[in-house]
């Protein structure tokens, strides 16, 4: 094993193509608890940018790694006494901070990590390093949204924004597994097609649709009671506005202020005669803080639920586009292309990833 490795660090806070450096760093030792992971792939998620731009909910202390949510590779070597692992094993890390709490930030944009054994978890082997590296943040996502956040039933209506983002399109497919009926909003009418042929029962383009006009026309005049938004801003307020008496939205992003980093400027504009008089509730949900409130033997029930659909192949991971460490400036610039459909993952051993089986 190599006594150094290759790291992307962003010096300070800023635009990830302007801070980010690729340096020399010591190979981290694993504690007792621990395991030493040589990294085969890991992606570029938004929130690792906005955590570089200082617009997440937590600051890490800079300089820093990059990447702060999951990664793929092998299990190189234990901290004393870890037992149930072996080296060479095959697994996901999950290295996303648990909240509440000052966050231990485990930077995956490296080609070694150290990761608590109870945030590690098997790969199936058909799943190549490019999917098994996105295992674990969205489609949990996804899971937690739809099931324990909401609890849709079958045959319930569950309205979405942001349809066609990766989390919207992981929860159609759940949702078909589920029977339950989505609503999905999307931005462009080219999307809708897509979002059709994928499973979703309505769609709705607010390019051109008004959007509480067509929610009245699917649900009923009444509305939805369940809902899920991670666009913010006006589209989200419109959502809140098309719930039924009583009805809840879970709001999860703002990709309507994708590079505002101004806290004052993250709004939803909200009618107060809608949100009191017809008792609506409105709230968040953070997979950091979650992790930071689920016990260990949850978190791992629910990343195990999340592998076996995966397995089963209820829930698609599309092949991520493969980066070497050293073009991170195109990476992220694919990251934020409009529509640019796969998710940037940077990939070790010159690109070369494990076969699908």
């Amino acid at each position: 094993m190599p006594r150094s490795m290759r790291a992307l660090v962003a010096g300070k806070v800023g635009e990830p193509a302007d801070v980010l450096r690729l340096e020399s760093r010591p190979v981290p030792t694993p504690e007792a608890g621990q395991a030493l992971i040589r990294v085969k792939a890991t992606p570029i998620h938004a929130s690792d940018l906005h955590v570089l731009r200082g617009r997440y909910g937590f600051s890490p202390e800079f300089p820093t790694v990059g990447g702060h949510m999951e990664c793929a590779g092998r299990i190189e070597a234990l901290g004393p006494g870890t037992e149930g692992w072996e080296i060479g094993e095959r697994v996901v890390a999950v290295a996303v901070p648990a909240m509440p709490g000052p966050p231990h930030v485990v930077g995956t944009w490296q080609e070694y990590l150290v990761a608590d054994t109870r945030r590690i978890l098997p790969v199936p082997d058909r799943l190549s390093d490019s999917r098994a590296c996105q295992l674990a943040v969205n489609p949990l996502t996804a899971l937690l949204l739809v099931t324990r956040e909401l609890d849709v039933r079958p045959g319930e209506w569950l309205l979405q924004t942001a349809a066609g983002s990766t989390v919207g399109r992981l929860v159609i497919q759940l949702a078909r597994h589920l029977g339950m009926r989505t609503i999905n909003v999307v931005r462009r009418r080219t999307a809708v097609e897509e979002i059709e042929a994928l499973g979703g029962d309505e769609v709705i383009c607010t390019e051109d649709e008004d959007l509480l006009q067509r929610v009245a026309e699917i649900a009923g005049s009444a509305g939805v009671r369940k809902a899920t938004d991670c666009v913010a801003g006006p589209v989200g307020a419109q959502v809140s506005q098309a719930l039924a008496p009583g009805g809840e939205v879970v709001v999860y992003g703002a990709l309507s202020t994708h590079r505002q980093t101004d806290p004052a400027a993250l709004t939803i504009p909200l009618q107060a005669r809608s949100v009191i008089y017809e008792a609506k509730t409105i709230r968040g949900f953070w997979l950091n803080r979650w992790f930071g409130t689920a016990s260990s033997a949850e978190a791992q029930h629910a990343l195990s639920e999340v592998r076996s659909l995966v397995a089963e192949e209820v829930l698609s991971i599309p092949q991520g586009e493969p980066f070497p460490l050293e073009r991170f400036t195109e990476a992220v610039a694919f990251a934020e292309a409009p529509a640019h459909g796969a998710k940037p993952v940077f990939v070790f051993d010159d690109g070369r990833d494990e076969d699908d089986r």
